[in-house]
């Protein structure tokens, strides 16, 4: 470093250099899920599991093709929607910046900012070009979706596991409950995972008495999260896919491993460790592997993943879920018995 100070062609920035030498220090480790966070990761990771930031409300698309930013979905009760954003509108601009400019990452980050800054998109669509001022309020994401499909059977999806995830499931399963819920499917595909003491708290409401899962630390210290639930109230298919890890691998390996519910889908993605943000001051930190994780029987998925007891591949040739209508078909099985 001194040397560089010292004799490089060019001045250079000190903190870039200390964030480029923890960054090599972290990624020799040849851990994909041990992660050096700068300042700017580190607010958005914290803005993802704590479930709300400051932004317009809308959800994007980049296409690395041509480089374009299309709106695919516009919150309720939101800027983007008060100022008339609709679905399909492509960004092409922001405060005058073109985002052919950013790299996707940065769009986002330009787009969100402290609540009650403004910020000035530039929208295309068929009826031509427009500029919006939106006013930047407090968004909530939402990490928990449900209704109850025919049959009485009820379908649960969890996205993620942040800070809001078990309050919003409960939610969801009490609403589901009072509709006359006979079967519960939870949906756990493309889900990447989160908090593992969300994950513990819905486990305990689904997920009969006994482990639901262990973790053991480098020096072999052990801890155990268990429930207290009698029995699952109710018939139970999970659907699994192989973006389906971490958080969402031990729900549905205690799940599977408990005999409560039947796993349909594809071999989920296999990361069976348990990583810790550990703050490095001023605004950065390390996201560090510190153990792995067990299942109830005492399973390590990590590398491996979770197979499924209904083994089914999506169909992506039609606008047909299959792999959501043979979790129906199971469920179905199920209540006949």
């Amino acid at each position: 470093m001194r040397l560089i100070q010292t004799d490089y062609v060019n001045n250079v920035d000190n903190s870039k250099l200390i964030d480029g030498a923890i960054t090599g220090m972290v990624n020799s480790l040849g851990d994909p899920h041990s992660v050096y966070l700068n300042q700017d990761l580190y607010k958005r990771l914290m803005e993802q599991t704590e479930g709300s930031f400051g932004g317009i409300g809308v959800v994007m698309q980049y296409n690395k093709d041509n480089q374009s930013v299309n709106v695919v979905t516009v919150m309720k009760d939101t800027p983007g929607e008060q100022a008339g954003i609709k679905q399909g509108d492509e960004i092409v601009a922001i405060d005058d910046t073109p985002t052919k400019d950013f790299s996707f990452d940065q769009i986002a980050s330009h787009i969100r900012g402290p609540v009650g800054t403004d910020v000035t998109l530039t929208l295309k669509n068929a009826d031509g070009q427009r500029s919006v001022k939106l006013t930047r309020a407090t968004i909530k994401t939402s990490t928990v979706t449900h209704q109850m499909l025919n049959n009485n059977i009820g379908y649960l999806r969890i996205g993620m596991f942040s800070e809001n995830t078990g309050k919003e499931f409960s939610a969801a399963y009490t609403d589901l409950q009072n509709q006359g819920m006979k079967g519960l499917i939870i949906d756990l595909r493309s889900n990447p995972g989160g908090l593992l003491t969300s994950c513990v708290e819905i486990a305990k409401q689904v997920v009969p008495k006994g482990t639901i899962v262990s973790t053991v630390d480098r020096s072999g210290n052990k801890e155990t999260y268990s429930s207290e639930l009698e029995q699952s109230a109710y018939p139970i298919v999970v659907l699994i896919d192989g973006n389906s890890a971490s958080a969402s691998e031990i729900l549905a390996g205690a799940l599977q491993d408990t005999k409560a519910a039947t796993l349909v889908g594809t071999k989920s993605y296999g990361k069976g460790s348990v990583q810790q943000i550990i703050p490095l001051g001023e605004g950065t930190a390390i996201k560090l592997t510190i153990a792995k994780y067990y299942t109830p029987s005492g399973r390590s998925i990590d590398g491996t993943g979770i197979e499924p007891d209904v083994p089914v591949e999506l169909d992506t040739s039609g606008n047909v879920d299959n792999q959501l209508n043979t979790a129906i078909d199971v469920m179905k099985q199920k209540l006949a018995q």
